[in-house]
């Protein structure tokens, strides 16, 4: 293992970019996974790792020290001092560990037949990882984020998705309307309006494309318009809204439930 101790080093100037600008992690096409459990999780879903990056005092800890003796002997591992990786962390509060993996390729835009979570301007890193992890949890495997949304592959994201990223396909900068068009399922808005209905009164039962805004804005006209149905979430009128996470958690496993009665 390489030891670090300043910031000076090219790498460490790399991976703090990494960690803290989307600019620079579309122009290095590379990304970080930050904490020991996503690592492992990458390394469960035998995603390819660049480079194991741990502070000193990490090593002290069961969890890194065993990801540090378990990992492919031919990955490249870095130890660095704790103020240097407190530098490079993307979060203020460093796990201790961070993994150096490429951005994947664009996937390719297959014909969508099963269900899908649809995203319009969903910015908050957290909202976002959130929001990835419930799909994969509920079994949906698509993924279709508008030009609006945070970048999926951030690190603030990664973490938040606890490992979602490697069983999902994840389209990034679409163009959804456009997306979404011949979709043979039925397209099903959450917002408010004329004609909206109880979730609990929708058949389920078949492939939907759940299409979620941002809070406070919402679906954009232009996606709105597109649904086949507005769904609104009864709730108790000393609420006035979900978070769009909860949102989305509360629908997708409404749908399971009805597959699972099916």
């Amino acid at each position: 293992m390489k030891t670090i101790t300043s910031r000076e080093n090219p790498q460490v100037k790399r991976w703090h970019a990494l960690a803290h600008s989307a600019r620079d992690r579309r122009k290095h096409a590379e990304t970080l996974l930050d904490g020991a459990h996503l690592v492992q999780a990458a390394l469960d879903a035998h995603w390819p790792l660049k480079a194991l990056i741990v502070s000193e005092s990490a090593l002290e800890q069961a969890e890194p020290a065993r990801l540090c003796a378990t990992a492919p002997a031919a990955l490249a591992r870095f130890v660095l001092s704790d103020p240097v990786f407190r530098h490079v962390s993307p979060v203020d509060t460093p796990s201790g560990v961070l993994a150096l993996i490429d951005l994947p390729a664009a996937p390719p835009a297959l014909p969508l037949e099963a269900s899908v979570v649809v995203l319009d301007a969903v910015q908050d890193p957290g909202n976002l990882g959130t929001i990835l992890r419930t799909a994969a949890a509920a079994g949906i495997r698509t993924v279709l984020l508008g030009e609006g949304c945070a970048q999926a592959w951030s690190p603030r994201v990664l973490r938040a998705g606890m490992g979602a990223h490697f069983a999902l396909t994840i389209e990034e900068g679409l163009d959804l309307v456009a997306r979404l068009d011949g979709y043979p399922g039925i397209r099903v808005a959450t917002a408010l309006g004329e004609g909206a209905r109880s979730l609990y009164a929708l058949d389920l039962r078949q492939p939907v494309a759940w299409l979620f805004g941002a809070e406070g804005q919402g679906l954009s006209p232009r996606l709105l318009a597109c649904a086949d149905t507005r769904a609104i979430i009864p709730m108790s009128p000393a609420v006035e809204s979900l978070n769009v996470g909860a949102a989305v958690a509360v629908c997708l496993f409404e749908q399971a439930r009805q597959w699972q009665q099916r």
